[in-house]
């Protein structure tokens, strides 16, 4: 169940992001602040349930791999973030390096 609670984590860690890229926008300040502060409390929430198994170091580099890589995705597809071949082998990085520290545990 740990594992489960740390990928949760991870998928609200794309969250809070997102609401201060919304909050930029006047019109949608208020809302993109607010989902802010529940993505990072919810967030924070499943990876202390998270560590209660799995060791911090291990669960913190899980925990913004998937926050690095998957708002990387959202601004790509969303925001229109740049992309090259570099910034995508980099993401490719994080991933494999998660990856690497589940398989490891």
């Amino acid at each position: 169940m740990a594992w489960f609670y740390l990928v949760l984590a991870g998928l609200f860690e794309i969250g809070w992001p997102v609401g201060l890229k919304m909050a930029q926008v006047q019109e949608s300040r208020w809302l993109g602040i607010g989902a802010a502060v529940v993505f990072m409390t919810l967030s924070g929430i499943f990876l202390w349930m998270a560590q209660r198994q799995i060791p911090i170091g291990t669960a913190y580099a899980i925990w913004t791999g998937i926050g690095a890589a998957g708002t990387f995705l959202v601004g790509v597809l969303y925001y229109g973030d740049p992309t090259s071949i570099a910034r995508y082998a980099g993401v490719a990085l994080i991933v494999a390096g998660v990856a690497t520290l589940k398989i490891a545990h």
